[in-house]
């Protein structure tokens, strides 16, 4: 049986970059107008393989793809990290081309926090631990950055991989507390061939440091216990955060010199190859991977926001 993912992207013209925000919110009320879904990718740029898994992926599920390009400086617990995120906006631009991509938003910061960031929203649960406990306030400006996005666009469907399987739970929670009209489609980790999870982050590797870093998923996957896979990645060289079994997944975080690393393993899931995990399910009702999930949205969501 073929599914969407048998089908081939069209490469058309370039994706239309727009700027302003309130040229966007103009340009949506006509796709509503029109009963246009709308498939959106929320990204910080620096694009790599995964996200054009992504994109690829809103491409063929919607009658129209969008993709947000913005730093977001309320998410960074540590100035540092973010003068030094990489920006990369001219190949971007030729990767969302070729994912099919049809409209990026580039919002500026003066339009996102028109009010310097006095509002914004918290999560007082999840958010604490993990990476929230060793990055304070970086999940208030995740979630806080979503939503306003989210709002500006009016996505029929948003699209989130599952590296970030921490805020994939926290976008999801905030959907449903807040009755947000949009489906939340979990997308599979892609890894370098030697099982390295992709990240914008990983440009900023030493050699020696990027030749040490897939360790990090093989002691996450192959070791007993959380506290086990803690103690071999210290005596391998790393600063390890924390490693946690939390359900049937396993979390970590390390650093190697000035780069963060993240990943995760789901033991419920099949075996992974190390190029590219295949999809799992995420137990959330406003999650889908299921390709019977796929086009139950697909008829039902048809002209939604």
């Amino acid at each position: 049986m073929s599914t969407a993912f048998d089908k081939q992207v069209e490469i058309s013209a370039a994706p239309v970059v727009i700027e302003d925000i309130d040229e966007f919110i103009k340009l949506r009320a006509q796709f509503i107008a029109s009963g246009k879904t709308v498939g959106f990718v929320p990204t910080m740029g620096a694009l790599h393989p995964g996200h054009a898994s992504l994109l690829r992926r809103a491409r063929l599920e919607n009658d129209i793809s969008v993709l947000s390009i913005y730093v977001n400086p309320t998410q960074f617990d540590n100035p540092e990290d973010l003068n030094k995120y990489p920006i990369t906006l001219e190949s971007d631009k030729t990767l969302a081309k070729a994912a099919g991509v049809d409209f990026i938003l580039l919002p500026q910061y003066q339009q996102i926090y028109p009010d310097r960031y006095r509002y914004k929203l918290s999560e007082n649960d999840l958010s604490q631990k993990l990476c929230g406990a060793h990055r304070p306030g970086h999940f208030d400006g995740v979630l806080t950055v979503v939503m306003k996005l989210l709002n500006i666009v009016k996505p029929t469907r948003a699209y989130f991989g599952e590296k970030d399987q921490q805020q994939l739970q926290l976008i999801c929670g905030m959907v449903d507390a807040f009755f947000m009209p949009v489906k939340i489609i979990a997308c599979p980790i892609f890894r370098e061939s030697d099982g390295l999870a992709m990240s914008s982050r990983n440009v900023r590797l030493s050699s020696k440091d990027r030749v040490q870093a897939p360790q990090f998923y093989e002691t996450l996957q192959k070791s007993t216990t959380a506290q086990d896979a803690r103690l071999e990645l210290e005596a391998k060289g790393f600063n390890v955060d924390y490693v946690e079994d939390v359900g049937s997944i396993r979390y970590g975080a390390v650093w190697l010199g000035k780069v963060r690393l993240i990943d995760n393993v789901d033991f419920n899931s099949p075996a992974a190859s190390l190029a590219e995990t295949i999809e799992g399910i995420v137990n959330h009702p406003r999650i889908s991977t299921r390709e019977s999930d796929r086009q139950d949205s697909a008829d039902n969501g048809r002209g939604a926001t």
